[in-house]
């Protein structure tokens, strides 16, 4: 009983529900070792007394984060003080900000930026923060759109207020704060003080201004005539202003472009970076880089060229996979080149305001990366001093290597300014959206992230998935968790700076696992995912930071709550305006006959899609490629006789669903006119966005990702291919008559009054 009483204050689960009428008991041994990573000591029963009285006595006046949403009554932690209790609010200083521009090391000067302040980010010297509450929305941009039920303020600042009424109970000295991050500070009669970070959001995040479809593509797999050997973000611009022009589409939603973790071979998969605050410049169009224009010794950086459009021609024309630790080192040393051209005024003015609002961020990530080059990526194998970001060798070796580290950090601000041209590109082509950025559930165990912020991270533990009915064996995804008192602690900062950093450019936000808000899975290191555990954290918290940058961004927000969900959390999700995600394929109805659901009966809330990166294509599900290529690398758990039989019956109940609405009038036998009726249906649904997956469009049978695979399948390194295999580029898919011809299932609905059965896209 005590250990269960520990493990319960602490937000450890000792047992868990697989489905609604099983209970599996957590072994011991994890809930001990889950514990110890939190820091607390259970490891005998001495121990578990001591820590259980040592919780206990720590009675908090205020929970460590506290959240008031507008429109809403006060939280009992604030009306329930006691009667005579002052507050006192101090508003948020103002967003980003780490170094006055020209104090980074763009200006030649190698010391760090301010401490952080009392929100554990670094104090931006602006004066305006302190007074009268300003909030700042921290992308240099107007502020977005106002959500029902706030007004803006008169001040210069435009400060956005929530319109709350005045609570009864509100403690003496309580006037509702700006949108934003806060300190309270709360006074008892008694003499008895507190301080507290207060996040004050909006009731919801934006939502789509209209109903609208647009493309789901990994990056990468997006090859043009002029990339060089994998795509990048001059390619996401073009398809972007195409899509947005051509078809009317919203929307370009993209794999996560999050730094990745190096090494010979890198690994290929964007959900394992080594930093997903900053991206990765390997996705950086070289040519759109101002000072490339500017070198006069071209001849390195035709030679340069001409590998980049031999690797080109090996992925399009000789089946060679994307290689990109080869693009990477072609484009790096080119990069290194371009670098040694001095940036004009304005540049460089641009570039130091850069810097000042990523701060220290932005100079530790650039200092790892220095680091790795010389030390190798993995951080716990570097000197011992280095191991410690704050340490004296580590600040010794930030002067030493000053060059590198503005290297890194220059590279960070190019890859930033390419992701707004992309962004500005989608809006100039009346895109309602425009990019949607994904960000992953987490990071590589020995990369920038942990390193910079490693007393966040729950070291010794990865985050998974709990056995289920697709997986008997779990999932171990090597990704350490945030620890979630150390982020209640820090009042969210390293969340709060990682959403900001994301939604700057971004239209609208796709967050992987989105439940990993609620809850995750643990695994302790050397244990089967089965021997996992649930970790709580504050959804609350986490909720109402999210809502806030959204706000602030102006952009909308989409979880990705595909498989075990836990009650609750959907309905949690849609109350703040967070779209889901549904796959056909997965949409039945599983509290009735089990059949697959009519189109009126799918959520509204939710961006509508056909698969995933995670799952078959369209082409390969309808005609059961996808089985038979698990059968031949040995994946199948059952006879490939019994899954093919299992695939064609779920297959053909919903071809039978689309014959009686009509939507395949083609009938059955016809693939490409099934790929059109499966859109047809998406389109006959509620959902708010349909995302139609690039390959989609031109047959393509291959995944990009096949779980439960590492090098027997080539994950994450495939161009868009044709339905034979061939890859085709941006160019040719753009022009592809199968495109167009599923297109106008979706796009002529944009500008005529829908039918009945039908609904505007």
């Amino acid at each position: 009983m005590g250990l269960s009483r520990l493990a319960a204050l602490h937000g450890v689960a000792t047992s868990y529900s697989p489905s609604p009428d099983v209970t599996v008991s957590v072994p011991d041994d994890t809930v001990i070792a889950v514990l110890a990573a939190l820091g607390v000591d259970a490891g005998t029963p001495e121990a578990v007394r001591r820590s259980l009285v040592a919780t206990e006595s720590r009675s908090r006046l205020l929970p460590p984060t506290l959240v008031v949403w507008a429109g809403e009554p006060l939280p009992p932690a604030l009306t329930g003080l006691p009667p005579g209790s002052t507050v006192r609010v101090e508003p948020e200083p103002a967003a980003g900000g780490g170094r006055a521009p020209g104090s980074g090391p763009a200006a030649g000067a190698g010391g760090v930026g301010p401490a952080p302040d009392a929100h554990g980010e670094a104090a931006a010297p602006v004066a305006a923060a302190a007074a009268g509450g300003a909030q700042a929305s921290g992308t240099g941009t107007a502020a977005p759109a106002q959500a029902a039920g706030s007004e803006t303020g008169t001040g210069t600042t435009g400060t956005t207020r929530a319109t709350v009424p005045r609570d009864p109970a509100a403690p003496a000295g309580w006037t509702q704060p700006p949108y934003g991050i806060h300190r309270l500070h709360v006074r008892t009669p008694d003499h008895h003080e507190a301080t507290t970070t207060l996040v004050v959001a909006p009731a919801r995040v934006p939502q789509p201004p209209e109903r609208t479809h647009g493309f789901l593509v990994q990056l990468y797999s997006l090859l043009s005539a002029r990339s060089w050997g994998m795509g990048d973000l001059g390619d996401l611009a073009d398809l972007a202003a195409w899509a947005g022009r051509t078809l009317g589409s919203g929307f370009v939603q993209v794999n996560p472009l999050h730094a990745a973790f190096p090494g010979r071979p890198t690994d290929p998969s964007p959900y394992r970076p080594s930093s997903r605050r900053f991206p990765d410049p390997v996705h950086l169009h070289v040519e759109s880089i101002p000072e490339y224009g500017q070198l006069h010794d071209r001849a390195i950086l035709d030679d340069l060229r001409q590998d980049a459009a031999a690797l080109s021609e090996a992925v399009l024309n000789k089946g060679a996979l994307i290689d990109r630790d080869a693009v990477w080192e072609l484009k790096r040393q080119a990069l290194e080149l371009i670098a040694e051209v001095p940036l004009t005024p304005g540049r460089r003015a641009a570039y130091c305001d850069f810097l000042a609002e990523q701060g220290q961020a932005l100079e530790d990530h650039a200092l790892w990366c220095a680091l790795a080059e010389e030390h190798g990526p993995d951080w716990h194998a570097w000197p011992e001093p280095l191991r410690d970001p704050r340490s004296p060798a580590t600040a010794r070796a930030r002067s030493r290597l000053l060059d590198r580290v503005d290297l890194h950090c220059r590279l960070a601000w190019l890859t930033a300014t390419q992701l707004a041209d992309a962004q500005r590109a989608a809006e100039d082509a009346g895109m309602a959206i425009g990019i949607v950025h994904d960000l992953a559930v987490g990071v590589h165990p020995a990369g920038a992230d942990t390193w910079a912020q490693r007393d966040l991270f729950a070291h010794g533990m990865s985050v998974g998935a709990p056995p289920d009915a697709f997986n008997a064996r779990g999932q171990d995804w090597g990704l350490p968790p945030w620890r979630p008192d150390a982020l209640a602690a820090t009042g969210y900062a390293a969340f709060r700076g990682l959403l900001r950093g994301l939604l700057t450019h971004a239209g609208a936000l796709r967050i992987d696992h989105v439940m990993g808000l609620f809850r995750l899975w643990w695994v302790p290191e050397g244990c089967p995912p089965t021997d996992g555990t649930y970790v709580t954290y504050d959804a609350e918290a986490m909720l109402a930071v999210l809502v806030l940058e959204a706000h602030r961004a102006g952009a909308v927000v989409v979880g990705e709550d595909l498989g075990t969900v836990e009650p609750g959390v959907r309905e949690a999700l849609a109350r703040r305006g967070v779209l889901g995600t549904s796959v056909l394929w997965f949409e039945r109805d599983w509290d009735g006959d089990g059949r697959p659901l009519a189109p009126e009966k799918w959520r509204q809330d939710c961006l509508a899609t056909a698969t995933t990166h995670d799952l078959p294509s369209t082409s390969a599900r309808l005609t059961g490629d996808h089985v038979t290529l698990r059968h031949r690398l040995g994946l199948l758990t059952r006879t490939l006789e019994e899954e093919l039989t299992e695939d064609v019956t779920s297959t053909a109940e919903w071809l039978a669903l689309l014959a009686r609405l009509r939507m395949l009038p083609e009938g059955d036998g016809d693939e490409p006119a099934a790929v059109r009726a499966v859109h047809r249906f998406l389109a006959a649904t509620p959902a708010r966005m349909i995302g139609v997956w690039l390959p989609d469009t031109v047959g393509d049978r291959r995944p990009q990702n096949l779980p439960g695979t590492w090098d027997q399948y080539p994950n994450w390194r495939l161009p868009i291919a044709d339905p034979e295999g061939h890859p085709v580029t941006l160019e040719e898919i753009t022009a592809s008559p199968r495109l167009h011809a599923l297109m106008e299932v979706l796009r002529p609905q944009r500008s005529r009054t829908a039918p009945p059965g039908e609904r505007p896209v």
